[in-house]
């Protein structure tokens, strides 16, 4: 009979634990250790048949070395099968070769993953062009999972004003945007943006009159830099919007970046748990437990797999 185990990275131990216990798992944390020159030293616990590695890849280095240390060292304790469970994907959003000499980093570390486990769990994956994630990991399963359903009901279940505008940033960001707008009832708009560098956008919109006079709530997988989320809620409160709230799939911008989004006329901003931060406010176990109960011969449950 298939045996399965669950570890986890250090850094979201949290989360993983919370999604073992809905699999009827228990959860082993990887052991790190940073010697003095900087080297890891990886110890995993036990491996069985399918082992589920949790890492969410902000912060990427160590954690990729991290992980192709923990590869190693469950594979040769016995397992047959790795699952790669990363709600956040790193190196995604190089997916060409802009200018001479560049590393495309998608392809890079996709190869390197591919090689290493049998399947990657993702969410709101950071593709340009890429039109699935099955081509970024060749000869290996890999899903990218929608942080949709979870925000919608986390938004549905705290109240939301009907007459609230769902915001994208750019056109990248329209299906969604359009897919949580649906979900809760609400119109959207989506953005022009011209980026000007990587702190330099401009923002406009199509119809100047949409968000007169009422609430805004901007929608987008990545705030990083925080430049596109000043820059669309100047625009949309000279646009004549009463308020402007920000949900983001993936935090990576440093925590003390949200006083500038105030002073920027941002009034709240929340995020998924996929990168640990303090803006988290919305949990991703439901759909990351679903996607992985066919792992133990379980049929996942409908409500997190659109």
């Amino acid at each position: 009979m298939s045996t399965v185990v669950f570890q986890t990275l250090p850094s979201g131990a949290g989360a993983a634990k919370r999604i073992a216990a809905r699999l009827g798992l228990a959860c082993e944390e990887v052991a790190l250790h940073r010697f003095p020159d900087g080297e890891l030293r990886v110890t995993v616990a036990p491996a069985a048949d399918t082992t589920i590695l949790y890492a969410s890849l902000d912060q990427p280095n160590d954690k990729l070395i991290a992980v192709l240390f923990a590869a190693e060292a469950l594979r040769r304790g016995g397992a047959k099968r790795l699952v790669l469970v990363a709600p956040y994907l790193c190196y995604m959003r190089q997916d060409i070769a802009f200018h001479a000499g560049e590393a495309v980093s998608q392809r890079a570390v996709g190869t390197l993953l591919a090689a290493i486990v049998d399947r990657v769990v993702t969410v709101d994956a950071h593709l340009h062009r890429t039109a699935d994630i099955a081509s970024v990991f060749p000869g290996i399963e890999a899903e990218n999972l929608s942080a949709m359903p979870a925000i919608a009901d986390a938004l549905a279940a705290g109240g939301v004003d009907p007459a609230t505008v769902v915001i994208g940033p750019d056109a990248e960001s329209e299906p969604w945007v359009k897919d949580l707008a649906g979900r809760l009832g609400l119109q959207h708009a989506v953005a022009r943006k011209i980026r000007r560098g990587d702190r330099a956008v401009d923002i406009a919109f199509a119809d100047a009159g949409l968000l007169a006079g009422r609430p805004a709530l901007m929608v987008d997988d990545i705030v990083s830099s925080g430049t596109t989320l000043m820059a669309a809620a100047k625009a949309l409160l000279s646009m004549g919007a009463t308020t402007v709230d920000s949900i983001v799939t993936h935090a990576l911008f440093p925590p003390a970046m949200i006083a500038a989004f105030i002073n920027a006329g941002v009034r709240s901003v929340r995020s998924t748990e996929s990168v640990p931060h303090p803006t988290n406010a919305i949990a991703l176990d439901a759909p990351l437990a679903a996607a992985l109960r066919s792992e133990l011969g379980t049929t996942p449950s409908p409500e997190t797999t659109t």
